[in-house]
């Protein structure tokens, strides 16, 4: 059993060194936007690249839904009209083309068809593939681009993370019904986890308001926890980076501040105003009633921030050590870039490992933080 043990350790890493050793062909490798391309969102969901027996390199991806809002008209179709970038879909006002991508910000803008032999310019110009366009410009000299509600790799992964907790969740729940035994399996898990939120997070930092919040904290440590690992699993339907988003953990931030602040009793915004303990010419100023009203908002900025870095830091970290390999064989010879496979490899799957555990932290610590703060805005002052 020790020797299979080690076969599976020995065996991946032989084929990590025989991969970046194999190919005969030195290939550029833009290393920021693949991992910059990995960690940010975009209109088609990439799973990988194969090249057929002529050479010719062909991806294979899912193509999702472009909804566009132009001048009050709708538009909707697949973004495989767009080929990856190198192809344009004429609508039924303009004409739009996908652009960016890697480092730069993916989106779709309003272009035309350039005509140098027609001055002036109407707008600087791109290419689309092996076309030459013109982006678009309104009056005010802005690119013009329609109001994009697509749903992107992001909302598609939001969408498949949801649906399997919700799945996972109301399938041990239903055991319960069935079954008064001992609970097993994925239940155990599940039972687990809720009581350590329940026990270890809510409870002692919300008292008798527990059964009040308790259902909202829930669903914020599963619905990040689960997000969280289901980004560290490369092959699809995960690998999406959906907490490395800032617009999702700042949604989530958003409801925490909607709900510490409208559930805050007059005690909460009380302090705010007039903070007990504080000399009175602080107050008159005021600098301390700016100060703490500074805070309300501060605080749901610290959550989303935190969740993004992290989570974000951690993908960039782990293929940073992967594209490496393939940096070195370009640069030093295919024989060096296998040896540092290995430990590239081994430095990956240890980030790999510590990412699991900090799957687990960032999901505590904000459901603990978001707790605290619906804390302090629901306790009642001890009386005298």
């Amino acid at each position: 059993m020790k020797r299979l043990s080690i076969l599976f350790v020995v065996f991946p890493l032989l084929a990590f060194m025989f991969a970046a050793c194999s190919s005969p062909e030195k290939e550029t490798i833009d290393s920021g936007s693949i991992i910059i391309g990995h960690v940010t969102d975009s209109h088609t969901w990439h799973i990988c690249d194969y090249k057929s027996k002529d050479g010719t390199e062909h991806a294979v991806a899912i193509n999702l839904p472009i909804i566009l809002i132009d001048e009050g008209h709708l538009e909707v179709f697949s973004s495989k009209h767009f080929h990856h970038g190198h192809a344009v879909y004429q609508g039924k006002n303009h004409t739009y083309a996908l652009i960016g991508g890697g480092l730069e910000k993916e989106e779709v803008v309003c272009v035309e068809k350039a005509d140098f032999e027609k001055p002036p310019y109407i707008a600087e110009p791109v290419e689309v593939g092996e076309e030459l366009y013109l982006k678009l410009k309104d009056d005010e000299g802005n690119v013009l681009k329609p109001i994009d509600i697509s749903i992107t790799k992001t909302a598609a992964a939001i969408i498949i993370a949801v649906t399997l907790l919700i799945i996972i969740i109301l399938a041990s729940a239903k055991k319960y019904k069935v079954r008064n035994g001992a609970p097993h399996g994925m239940q155990s898990l599940i039972e687990l986890l809720v009581l350590h939120v329940r026990d270890g997070i809510v409870e002692p930092i919300l008292g008798h308001n527990t059964r009040r919040f308790l259902p909202y904290l829930l669903t914020l440590f599963f619905f990040i926890f689960f997000c969280n690992i289901l980004g560290l699993i490369p092959i699809f339907p995960a690998g999406a980076n959906i907490t490395g988003n800032i617009a999702v953990t700042a949604i989530l931030a958003l409801i925490t501040f909607i709900i510490t602040n409208f559930n805050g009793n007059k005690h909460y915004w009380k302090d705010i105003f007039n903070t007990p303990g504080v000399p009175a010419w602080l107050k008159i100023f005021p600098l301390m009633p700016v100060v703490e009203l500074v805070g309300v908002f501060t605080k749901p900025i610290v959550l989303m921030i935190r969740l993004f870095a992290n989570m974000t830091a951690g993908h960039i970290v782990i293929l940073g050590f992967v594209v490496i390999i393939f940096i070195l064989s370009n640069t030093l010879g295919m024989a060096v870039g296998g040896a540092v496979s290995v430990v590239s490899v081994v430095f990956a799957v240890f980030i790999s490992l510590l990412e699991c555990l900090v799957a687990y932290i960032q999901a505590f610590v904000f459901t603990m933080l978001s707790a605290l703060y619906i804390s302090m805005a629901v306790e009642e002052p001890e009386e005298a």
